[in-house]
């Protein structure tokens, strides 16, 4: 009878084979947004769909990686949105959630919702939380210290008949959303130190919308509710990280050509070209101080003090904002230093009211770069395509119209400035970090503050146990070699 390996010998590969089999099945996947159709829409409405949103921004006030799944576009005749699924109750339920990181709290349509959309123009099925269906849902009482929170934009309130704890999300034109708080399962893939683990859960705190008004009844952009990134206690990344969940830190990169799509992660993105600035404290959003924009290299003439901070005004990261709006003391400086460089080559237009171009080129050889300058030395770097949006063609040339849109107050970065760019939220350091990024392709992201690392996309997960780290070099060839003696010498105990 041949000698036995060695028991430590044994457990280790085993341990491996183990390990390898929920690798495979818990990377951070990029998912790419389906097909969706030209859905026509005029930057005036744009606007007023921002706008919508943009009312309810002004309202009020270290363990493991999740991933989540993205989908959508950056594009406004497309989709005009991102959002990810998210898995709620027991047995658990998807439900597709518009990315936000202008709110804090997560909310689905409940079954019981008056004025909710039945159906999506993008081509998705709706669904409906109903917790009397879900074996893990709990109510919020009126006693649980989470109905008293400081929540951003919500007015808590609570009714002695049912002792439950509801919210009202009013807007300044009269949409909004009112529900109640419930308590339940969250699904999801998560990464606790050097182990992988699939099929995670955590009890959270969530809201069940049962009313909608104004746009959030409209059919052609629903979704089934909103996840909010905010900082405030009632966030997914508040509640999972208090709890040692995840880390306190959260990472998207949006990609903006083709169908969209990307990469949402609680975790650190990690990239060597990432700058970072400081987040403006105390304040209920994700403010960054905005000091100054250049064209070409050129300063802008602009006050700086066009972009202080303060209850009314101020540079907020939000990307459930389609566009981007820039006061008027910087909007117009920007457009008139970007007339004068492109107008021997293109042909400036005013189209419905926009500041647009006949091209007969790609904007890449005629439009300059532009650079937003923030506090800390961090420089967003803006290639035409990240000011300018396609609307349509004239005469054999394409039109190009500026996306930035002038407002007065608050200065707002959407979707069309953060795509194609890692941007990385750290609030254990309150900062706010990005780079410009090809959001098709994998990253690393962190798996503990020390930088450990797994690499999204691909087979292969850095660590410092020594053993994850021995068998991550080994080649395929070996490993199933390894398989097979070990399985030939079990035939002998």
């Amino acid at each position: 009878m041949r000698g036995l390996w060695p028991p430590f010998f044994v457990i280790i590969l085993l341990s491996f084979l183990s390990v390898s089999a929920v690798y495979c099945s818990s990377l951070l996947h990029l998912e790419r947004a389906f097909p969706l159709k030209n859905h026509g829409l005029e930057l005036h409405q744009l606007r007023a769909r921002d706008r919508l949103r943009h009312a309810r921004l002004l309202q009020g006030f270290v363990g493991g990686v999740v991933d989540f799944s993205v989908q959508g576009s950056s594009d406004p005749y497309l989709v005009g949105l991102y959002f990810t699924k998210v898995k709620l109750g027991s047995p658990p339920r998807e439900f597709k959630v518009q990315i936000d990181t202008g709110s804090d709290v997560l909310w689905v349509c409940c079954n019981s919702c008056n004025n909710c959309p039945r159906t999506s123009g993008l081509g998705i099925q709706l669904n409906f939380f109903d917790p009397s269906s879900s074996s893990t849902a709990g109510q919020v009482r009126c006693s649980d210290p989470i109905c008293t929170s400081a929540v951003q934009t919500t007015a808590t309130q609570c009714s002695s008949q049912t002792d439950q704890c509801s919210y009202t999300f009013q807007y300044g034109d009269g949409s909004g959303t009112s529900g109640y708080y419930v308590s339940d399962t969250l699904y999801f893939d998560a990464i606790l130190g050097d182990s992988l683990i699939a099929n995670s859960s955590a009890l959270i705190v969530f809201g069940c919308s049962a009313y909608q008004s104004g746009d959030l009844t409209k059919t052609d952009k629903a979704v089934d509710g909103i996840f909010g990134f905010g900082q405030g206690e009632l966030s997914v990344i508040s509640q999972l990280s208090t709890r040692g969940i995840t880390p306190r830190v959260f990472s998207h990169c949006l990609k903006g050509e083709g169908n969209g799509g990307g990469i949402l992660v609680l975790g650190e993105i990690l990239e060597p070209g990432i700058v970072y600035s400081p987040l403006v404290p105390s304040q209920p959003h994700y403010n960054l101080n905005l000091q100054s924009i250049t064209i070409n290299g050129q300063l802008l003439p602009i006050d700086p003090a066009a972009f202080a901070t303060s209850k009314s005004r101020g540079t907020i990261v939000d990307s459930g904002t389609t566009l981007t709006y820039l006061v008027a003391e910087a909007y117009d400086p920007f457009v008139s230093a970007v007339n004068a460089i492109v107008s021997p080559s293109v042909t400036p237009i005013i189209s419905k009211g926009n500041q647009c171009y006949l091209v007969s080129t790609s904007v890449s050889q005629v439009f300059p770069l532009a650079s937003f300058n923030f506090a800390g030395g961090a420089s967003m770097v803006l290639k035409p395509e990240d000011y300018l949006i396609p609307s349509g063609s004239s005469g054999g040339s394409a039109i190009w119209c500026i996306g930035f849109q002038k407002v007065q107050g608050v200065s707002i970065l959407g979707d069309l400035v953060l795509k194609d760019k890692i941007f990385v939220y750290d609030l254990v350091r309150q900062r706010i970090g990005w780079a410009n990024y090809d959001c098709s392709l994998s990253v690393n992201v962190s798996v503990t503050s020390s930088k450990d690392f797994i690499n999204a996309g691909q087979l292969s997960v850095s660590s410092t146990s020594r053993d994850i780290m021995l068998f991550e070099l080994l080649p395929l060839t070996v490993m199933v070699f390894l398989m097979h003696i070990l399985l030939h010498e079990f035939q002998f105990l």
